[in-house]
């Protein structure tokens, strides 16, 4: 009688169960490979777009300076002249 009921090239449950889990490991690395990499890629459209912001608001803060610098010179010039 053996000892050994699955010895030579059977595979034993601890042997398929080992296979099953490496299998789920491969699988669980391999979506977060992707996951990161998407990741990656939405950090770089989210630092494209807070440029973008940023160039937009410097415009839009320019135009609104100039057009308060121009209010100001009109008021300035339409005041009356007082002397003292």
């Amino acid at each position: 009688m053996n000892a050994f009921p699955h010895a030579g090239n059977a595979p034993t449950n601890a042997t398929q169960a080992k296979e099953r889990l490496y299998a789920q490991l491969a699988g669980s690395l391999s979506r977060m490979t992707r996951a990161t990499a998407k990741t990656a890629d939405l950090c770089q459209q989210l630092e494209t777009d807070l440029h973008s912001m940023r160039t937009f608001a410097g415009l839009d803060a320019a135009k609104l300076m100039t057009v308060a610098a121009k209010l100001n010179l009109e008021d300035v010039d339409s005041e009356p002249f007082v002397s003292q």
